[in-house]
């Protein structure tokens, strides 16, 4: 049995027009060559603020980008550029203390197994140094029900056991690593070595805390949830803590009464009487939200996790809103305070930024940072300005805790523009910039969100059912990322100029050596190079011919100019990033291969496909970049 993937579930629930008062956009779409000398692509033209332009120069002979560029293919194994290697690190089911068997290639393991084993579907990940030790901190995101209970008839769970396994495959995995004779391996039962799960108890920080849609008959103070899922991206703060992002929550949740009503809220998030195939309401009750309605406002946070403390309680910080998180990307603004960047993952939603209200401290006292603070919403203008716009009681007509549990309701109420899909953030570390990816958005210009928010096409979304994607950049007003005001543009849009030749053709830095769709991941090395993880139609035919499987490409801001690094086997994400303290080793995630059926990755044969991180390095004992 194939899963059906997030995406698809919004159309079954949320079917497209047929015809809408768009449709006739599509004839008169500007031309990539117009786009270009309008400034939307390198800022030719673009706003001059704070004295720093976002104007690329052209591309010089001589680069950045130290290797040679992997052509694009649909092989069934990792593929990297000449002169570098690569290694798996650890995989779905590998046991993390020695209590725990061998993985089972026949069953997939049991509930007991999984909980003492590395979790399915690796996705956003940090390595962490502490006291001499490596530690890696990974999300695991969600299972794939046809190869987890591939052994099962049907391709899902068909007893408790069965749901119980699926339940403790997610959540995050933090285990200690090491090299040895240029081998990175799991270190089995180590002391930091620890698996966070649906059920892992979690306390509830910030302005929801408390608040009486968080209340249970479990948690009748509404303090204190239950485990983590679904989580997606990730991010790190200063001082040394994991943040972990909740994204599709949603999909877990269930009504054993059909005829429940559903709210607007519960609408606007997704939640609907039939999960996603998980059943975990069949073991776990809360999951049945005509039993516990307010169980659902108690997911869609990010959490963060101490990983150099493995009795440390996690805590969900309501301050940073709640929707389907992507990732946390962190900066500084220039007083101190903190800004959290984070994108909301569904079609035609929005851009968010957190500032704390206090100041950072180096070597103090920063666990309460992430607690109070103001959310704002991005605004992008056509003239490529910008404006944050902050959501407060005065702006809302909200409560703060109404703002933090029902945010995205609030951003629709001041008029945000809705994005396709944004994804990861990325924050130069050289430069007060932030590139958001855009992966995609089939619905732009064709129906509204699910708050029932226009989608035109313009601004940093030109496209009409824009399947390729692109990556936005801001640059704050006075290199300030506490600043309310940017200029924007577009670092790249993704594209296939062999079957196209107009907007869709992609960005003048797109060629047919280097074209690739549906940007996800992104993150800064200590260079100030962009690298750029895919996770989009690896068909390799029509729209998609010569784009191959899912990828990671490289990018100089400076210049624009972009190289594909690696191409990942069948059918599978590329995501994650983390770097050793040398610099000499990339950990890399791979999610999900064989997700239709079409892998053996990584064991090869007969094996079944299991995600896993991998370890990238060069031959001759370099740096990466």
């Amino acid at each position: 049995m194939r899963d059906i993937n997030f995406d698809e579930h919004d159309e079954i629930n949320r079917p497209a027009p047929e015809r809408t008062d768009f449709d006739d956009l599509a004839d008169n779409l500007i031309s990539r060559r117009s786009v270009m000398s309008n400034g939307l692509m390198f800022g030719v033209g673009a706003l001059v603020m704070g004295g720093a332009s976002m104007a690329n120069a052209a591309i010089p002979a001589s680069s950045r980008l130290g290797f040679q560029a992997v052509p694009a293919n649909d092989l069934d194994t990792i593929t990297v550029p000449k002169g570098y290697r690569w290694q798996v690190v650890t995989a779905w089911g590998e046991p993390m203390w020695s209590s725990a068997p061998d993985f089972n290639h026949a069953t997939r393991g049991t509930a007991a197994s999984q909980s003492l084993a590395f979790g399915d579907n690796n996705d956003g990940m940090a390595l962490f140094r502490a006291f001499g030790k490596n530690l890696l901190a990974v999300n695991n995101e969600y299972t794939n029900r046809g190869i987890m209970f591939g052994n099962r008839d049907s391709g899902l769970p068909e007893s408790a056991d069965d749901v119980n396994k699926g339940k403790a495959a997610h959540g995050i995995s933090i285990v200690e690593v090491e090299q040895k004779n240029d081998q990175w391996s799991l270190v089995k039962d180590s002391k930091f070595n620890r698996r966070i799960t649906p059920d892992t108890p979690m306390a509830i920080t910030g302005p929801a805390r408390g608040h009486a849609l968080l209340r249970t008959v479990a948690d009748p103070k509404g303090e204190v949830s239950l485990g983590t899922w679904n989580n997606c991206g990730n991010g790190r703060t200063p001082w040394g803590t994991y943040l972990t992002c909740e994204e599709n929550f949603n999909g877990y949740f269930s009504s054993s009464d059909e005829n429940l009503p559903l709210t607007n809220e519960q609408k606007r998030y997704g939640i609907s009487h039939k999960d996603w195939g998980y059943d975990w309401a069949r073991t776990d009750d809360r999951f049945d939200i005509s039993k516990h309605p307010n169980e659902p406002h108690r997911a869609g946070y990010i959490v963060e996790i101490d990983p150099t403390d493995p009795t440390s309680t996690p805590r969900k910080l309501t301050a940073l809103g709640r929707f389907k998180h992507e990732n946390a990307e962190l900066a500084l603004a220039q007083d101190g305070r903190v800004v959290v960047y984070m994108g909301d993952d569904e079609r035609g939603e929005f851009l968010y930024r957190f500032v704390s209200d206090g100041k950072y401290q180096e070597g103090g006292d920063n666990s309460k940072l992430l607690e109070q603070g103001t959310l704002y919403v991005a605004k992008f203008e056509d003239d490529l300005s910008g404006t944050w716009l902050a959501l407060t009681p005065s702006t809302t007509g909200m409560s703060e805790a109404e703002i933090c549990i029902y945010t995205r309701q609030a951003a629709s109420i001041v008029g945000a523009t809705t994005m396709d899909r944004p994804e990861w953030v990325a924050v130069n570390p050289h430069k007060a910039e932030a590139y958001c990816a855009l992966t995609n958005n089939k619905n732009r210009g064709k129906k509204p969100n699910n708050g029932g928010d226009k989608t035109p096409v313009g601004g940093p979304n030109p496209r009409l059912g824009n399947n390729y994607g692109q990556i936005v950049r801001w640059l704050p007003v006075n290199q300030d990322h506490g600043a309310d005001i940017f200029a924007w543009d577009l670092f790249v849009m993704a594209g296939n100029p062999t079957q196209h030749s107009d907007m869709y053709a992609g960005s003048d830095n797109i060629d047919a050596d280097n074209m690739f769709n549906s940007p996800d991941g992104l993150a800064f090395d200590s260079k100030g190079l962009l690298w750029i993880q895919t996770d989009g139609n690896y068909t390799n035919t029509g729209d998609f011919a010569g784009q191959g499987n899912n990828q990671m490409l490289v990018g100089d801001p400076a210049t624009g100019e972009i190289r594909r690094f690696m191409v990942g086997p069948k059918e599978c994400e590329v995501t994650g990033f983390a770097w050793s303290a040398d610099g000499r080793t990339m950990f890399v995630g791979i999610q999900h291969p064989g997700e239709k059926g079409n892998s053996h990755f990584p064991g090869g044969g007969d094996s079944v496909p299991r995600s896993c991180v991998v370890a990238i390095s060069r031959e001759n004992g370099e740096t990466i970049g």
